[in-house]
């Protein structure tokens, strides 16, 4: 029987380590669970820690088991997921979730236009960034499945990433998840979308297929858990082969809220070197840009890499704007504010804009087809891009 026994651990043990935790679990044949808890808060917390590690167990159906737990500051979700992961390394069989009640609201509403001038990355294995994410008012929090975890983190970060949905209050912002590809994707979704994210991120999207399988695969989950609202999905162009697919995938569902360039991995893709001055990446972010504009949808430009080149990312965003872009990716807080400065209209902006509107207005009333600004005649497409832009400061206000 001693060859039964089964170890796992969780997490990291380094004093670097804040607001999360290390767990080691042995599985015994006898004894009940026992836990050996390093905390410098275990006189206030160490009780409830000791009955939370016992009602995960009780509801996974662990009965013996001996646990070493290193805490350090890890919030009640943290140390759920951290626990559910150290037992189903160890019970590979067990099947079932541990729930706790949600604390926060379910998703927003369904809006596929709503402000995305800023998303901020977090990674997924790392909890320390989530309760003040929403601090920074970004417009997208992304909890990320992909890029930012390493292979063997991908179990313990998507348990986490399903508990901050259920437990952080993202302060109004859209809360995403990025998946992986793949099976991994899979395992994503049937973890992720029955705890209400407002939108999936496709990584390094190439085909309209791509989109419409995980759009299937998302009904069918939300009809099996009887979802009354659809997750929006948000497809990432990162390869020469996406660029040409742009926009069959923009199209590719209805669900399709956006589409986004990703820079890194495209100019990996097509052999060269990303540089500041960008003209390499200048026909993809086009591309990708006008496919969006013709599918009706949201075009997001790439993160800018450089988080203490504030300056640099101010001349990127207002560049990304000119072009088209309606938002940026972040990858630190700081660069939140700096961005959504370069997206919004200026004053001068605004009140072009007014004239414009209010020329049209005039010119309807008169019976007159044709729109005068002083001695300049103003086209229908100039009007209705007036009228988007004072919506768009009107939402800014109301931000």
């Amino acid at each position: 029987m001693a060859r039964l026994k089964k170890r796992a651990s969780v997490g990291r043990m380094d004093d670097a380590v804040r607001s999360d935790c290390y767990i080691e679990m042995e599985v015994k044949q006898s004894g009940g669970i026992t836990l050996n808890l390093e905390s410098k808060v275990g006189t206030l917390y160490g009780e409830a820690i000791r009955l939370q590690l016992v009602e995960i167990c009780a509801a996974l159906g662990v009965r013996h088991s001996t646990f070493r737990i290193i805490d350090r500051g890890a919030l009640p979700f943290v140390l759920a997921a951290r626990i559910e992961t150290a037992i189903k390394r160890a019970l590979p069989t067990v099947a079932e979730e541990y729930l706790a009640e949600p604390i926060v609201r379910t998703r927003l509403p369904e809006q596929t236009d709503r402000l995305r001038r800023t998303r901020l990355y977090l990674p997924g294995n790392e909890p320390k960034f989530f309760p003040n994410a929403g601090l920074h008012r970004p417009d997208v929090a992304i909890l990320d499945l992909e890029d930012s975890v390493p292979p063997e983190e991908k179990d313990a970060a998507r348990l986490l990433v399903r508990n901050a949905l259920r437990c952080i209050d993202f302060s109004g912002a859209e809360r995403a998840v990025r998946i992986n590809q793949g099976q991994l994707g899979l395992l994503d979704l049937r973890m992720i979308v029955p705890h209400t994210p407002d939108l999936l991120l496709i990584p390094k999207c190439e085909d309209p297929e791509t989109v419409q399988f995980i759009d299937s695969e998302v009904r069918a989950i939300e009809m099996r858990h009887h979802l009354g609202s659809s997750v929006l999905l948000l497809p990432i162009i990162e390869s020469a082969l996406g660029v040409e697919n742009a926009y069959a995938i923009a199209s590719a569902s209805s669900r399709v809220c956006a589409l986004a360039i990703g820079l890194e991995d495209y100019t990996a893709d097509i052999g060269v070197e990303r540089t500041p001055a960008g003209k390499e990446s200048l026909f993809a972010r086009m591309a990708v840009m006008n496919a969006a504009k013709a599918a009706g949808i949201q075009a997001l430009d790439s993160v800018y890499a450089d988080v203490d080149d504030l300056e640099g990312l101010f001349t990127s965003a207002v560049e990304a704007k000119s072009l088209g872009f309606d938002g940026k990716g972040c990858i630190h807080p700081r660069q939140i504010s700096v961005i959504h400065a370069a997206f919004a209209p200026t004053d001068q902006e605004i009140e072009r804009a007014r004239l414009i509107v209010r020329a049209s207005k005039e010119a309807r009333r008169a019976g007159s087809g044709v729109v005068a600004l002083g001695s300049k005649m103003i086209d229908a497409p100039v009007v209705a891009r007036a009228e988007r832009l004072l919506r768009l400061a009107h939402l800014l206000e109301q931000h």
